[in-house]
């Protein structure tokens, strides 16, 4: 059964997208704790994020660098 990120993904639940890219996406949080709060996700769906292969973790904290510095 698709989580509630996957349906994000594949655009079947709308979300304000911060940015995205193939492997990747940034979004607003529909609840916020601050102004700007954002979620990361990678679009391959896993059970925890430490389940992400170790490149592609790293490449996820590249990422979500480049989106906080662009909230910011």
């Amino acid at each position: 059964m698709a989580s509630i990120f996957s349906k994000i993904v594949n655009g079947e639940i709308p979300a304000f997208k911060v940015a995205e890219d193939e492997n990747f996406l940034a979004f607003l949080d529909i609840f916020p704790v601050a102004k700007g709060h954002t979620l990361v996700i990678p679009k391959k769906e896993v059970d925890y994020l430490f389940d992400l292969d170790d490149e592609m973790y790293l490449v996820l904290q590249l990422f979500s660098k480049k989106v906080a510095d662009g909230v910011k």
